[in-house]
């Protein structure tokens, strides 16, 4: 299954992720902090959706309520 969805409150303006069999197959994020991003997203394929948003949900950036981490978790939580 495959989702794309637009990030809220964050710099990151749009996310791509493919899941098979409740595993995180790959991750696409345009914009935002590169370096973070490309390494969150490597932690995360090969993981299962569960996992992956129990780990993210809830993380702040800064004075933010929400973080693109947080927002991953959300655009993960579709997938379920």
């Amino acid at each position: 299954m495959e989702v794309t969805y637009e990030p809220k409150g964050v710099c990151s303006r749009l996310m791509h992720i493919v899941e098979e069999d409740g595993i995180i197959k790959s991750v696409e994020v345009v914009g935002g902090c590169s370096g973070n991003l490309q390494g969150i997203t490597r932690l995360v394929e090969g993981m299962p959706v569960k996992e992956a948003i129990s780990r993210l949900e809830g993380i702040h950036c800064g004075s933010k309520p929400t973080s693109c981490p947080d927002q991953l978790a959300k655009a993960l939580k579709a997938l379920t």
